[in-house]
């Protein structure tokens, strides 16, 4: 391993760092924009960083997992009630381009050389920081910037749809916030970032109508403070406690009806909340059909009107389509990537990789679908992000 590295072309090195700085400067003008662009930047920083890519011992489980999951989605086509009519809608093919392109750009954060690697993590802090003011501004004039822009270039925007369009670019910030504000610490970018960042995520979540980035931010600084003051017990609790949720979801949607808690939930809550709920509930109903198999991938398009597209949460979708093979390759993954961050000493960079999955968790929960492409992208220049903060050392403290 020394021999390799020490052989490697330091041109190939230095490449992979500005590849990164290069999806990392257009992340905050795709979170502002238009998130659907993150498939083909993270596709294209994949591409170009592939040859640099490997399974190394520490992430062999997950890459494993990944692998499992992927194989048992394309089998799965063979009974899936959805049929793609065009390439493009052939998840199980992008499936299989992802796994290795998001993989590659993945390993890019180690495999960069120092300077550059200080370099694009210190345009991931900037590009944070923007994307936080310009939200936070958002936030005051109701997505004014954004519908600016659109009389502009002559596409106006109803107000409405232009806040739901804004707001999108708060769960950007969440997930990549925790690596950004700790690599602001560690290239010596300064607190101010961080000020904007979080401003960003409050204006998103108070003013934008999206209550989701709040909550993933506090629940993503509970998973970091616990791995920084419990650096070997705390990775490992939270992965088990990932792993549970995606293998018990449907036992906790069946036991709570059972209790009659879900109903009282469920017509309490705002309408918003109150159909994801509903989603959850025939979800719980399908997967009992099929609960070794599942239904085959994708077939939550089928289920309408019980279910639109998917059912807002990844576990329960997983097991929908996926079955208990799927919702256990799920479950190992995320054992696999929180639980490997247990280590005997204290380190931010690690509690930043666990914040962020915190944030991704908390997401995947309640919003989106877990195939969606751009929502897999953000993930992979998340992870990225976090895997060069942990090769980053601290800025070094130097004499007046």
């Amino acid at each position: 391993m020394k021999a390799a590295k020490a052989n490697a072309p330091k041109d190939g090195v230095a490449w992979f760092g500005w590849v990164l700085a290069g999806v990392f400067a257009l992340s905050p003008l795709l979170g502002w924009l238009g998130p659907l662009g993150f498939a083909p930047i993270a596709a294209l920083g994949g591409l170009l960083t592939i040859h640099g890519a490997r399974v190394d011992r520490e992430h062999r489980a997950a890459a494993l997992a990944i692998l499992v999951l992927v194989t048992w989605a394309l089998a799965s086509m063979a009974w899936s009630p959805f049929r793609a009519e065009k390439l493009e809608n052939a998840t199980g093919l992008k499936l299989v381009a992802q796994g290795v392109l998001y993989w590659a750009l993945f390993y890019a954060g180690a495999r960069a050389s120092a300077d550059t690697r200080a370099m694009a993590l210190r345009v991931l802090v900037w590009g944070m920081a923007a994307l936080g003011l310009v939200l936070a501004i958002e936030a005051m004039t109701r997505a004014g910037l954004y519908q600016a822009l659109r009389t502009a270039i002559g596409d106006p925007i109803r107000p409405d749809l232009a806040v739901r369009n804004v707001a999108q670019g708060g769960f950007v910030l969440a997930v990549l916030t925790p690596a950004a504000a700790v690599a602001s610490t560690r290239t010596g970018c300064g607190v101010w970032p961080i000020v904007l960042m979080a401003a960003g995520i409050a204006g998103a979540s108070l003013s934008l109508a999206a209550d989701a980035p709040i909550l993933a931010l506090v629940v993503s600084v509970l998973f970091g403070l616990a791995v920084y003051r419990w650096p070997v017990v705390a990775p490992r609790v939270l992965g088990g406690m990932a792993a549970l949720l995606f293998l018990t979801a449907p036992g906790v949607v069946w036991l709570t009806r059972k209790l009659g808690w879900f109903q009282e939930v469920e017509a309490s809550v705002s309408l918003s909340w109150s159909q994801r709920m509903g989603y959850w509930r025939h979800a719980g109903d399908w997967i009992g059909d099929h609960p070794l198999r599942g239904w085959g991938l994708e077939a939550s398009r089928e289920f309408a009107p019980g279910i639109i597209l998917h059912p807002h949460n990844a576990a329960l979708q997983i097991w929908l389509e996926l079955g208990l093979i799927g919702a256990m390759s799920a479950a190992v993954f995320w054992g696999a990537v929180l639980a490997g961050l247990s280590r005997p000493e204290r380190d931010v960079g690690r509690a930043a990789a666990a914040a962020t999955a915190g944030a991704y968790l908390v997401f995947s929960a309640v919003s989106f679908g877990v195939w969606q492409e751009w929502w897999l992208a953000l993930g992979a220049v998340a992870a990225a992000a976090c895997m060069a903060l942990l090769h980053q050392p601290a800025v070094e403290k130097r004499p007046a």
